[in-house]
């Protein structure tokens, strides 16, 4: 390789390995002004576009350790580097295509990882890297309060949990003591006899009479022996 080109191709190589990635986009068709439309719309996203032979390109991709895509390198390309997020460059790609229908994407290669076009376009798809920082700032700074109501949610119905399989413990305990004290009416039917002891008690009546029925005939022997003694003395 002539001096000439092996710049070319370490220049390239270079760039390759400090961007976090590469697009490759079909340049046919794209005319002097549209290209440095493109260039312009780029610029403020931190990206470059580039044209370069087929045959340069694939060799630098070797040198900067890319992944072989050699077989999707025909035709006239251009490729786009940068040295911040893939997700800006790749929807400023899609809305210019779209805009001027030409400088369709090829293939992407983002971290040493190949992305066809439908995975370049849902990147374009998402937020960019300081928007999604920002949003993540945002839940940062959120009310203190908010942070442990939500870590403490699932704690929070979990001890209910807990509470209620406690009260439901400690209610079958009570009903088994209600049980267990049920036998004290039992009490009360053994003071029965004591009842049926008070009936069983003797009645004074049939010997406490018979004194008082002995009384009488002796009163009345008492009476018959006067009368003899009286008769006597007459």
């Amino acid at each position: 390789m002539r001096p000439e080109k092996a710049s070319i191709v370490s220049d390239l190589s270079e760039k390759l390995k400090g961007s976090p990635f590469l697009l490759v986009t079909d340049y046919q068709r794209m005319k002097v002004d549209q290209f440095g439309e493109l260039r312009n719309r780029l610029a403020p996203a931190g990206a470059e576009v580039r044209v370069v032979k087929n045959s340069f390109l694939k060799r630098a991709m070797a040198d900067s350790g890319m992944p072989d895509v050699a077989d999707q390198l025909t035709g006239q390309n251009a490729i786009v580097m940068g040295e911040k997020d893939v997700a800006p460059v790749a929807k400023i790609l899609k809305s210019f295509a779209a805009e001027f229908k030409i400088a369709a994407l090829k293939i992407g290669v983002v971290d040493k990882a190949i992305l066809s076009t439908s995975d370049v376009e849902a990147l374009a798809e998402l937020p960019s890297r300081e928007v999604l920082l920002a949003k993540l700032l945002g839940l940062m700074l959120a009310p203190a309060t908010q942070l442990v109501r939500v870590l403490n949610e699932p704690a929070s119905a979990f001890a209910r949990l807990l509470a209620a399989k406690g009260e439901k413990g400690d209610a079958a305990p009570a009903a088994e003591a209600k049980k267990e004290e049920a036998p004290a009416p039992e009490a009360k039917q053994e003071e029965a006899p004591a009842t049926e002891a008070k009936q069983e008690q003797p009645a004074p009546s049939a010997e406490a009479e018979k004194p008082a029925a002995d009384a009488a005939p002796a009163a009345e022997q008492s009476n018959t022996g006067e009368t003899p003694a009286a008769e006597t003395a007459g």
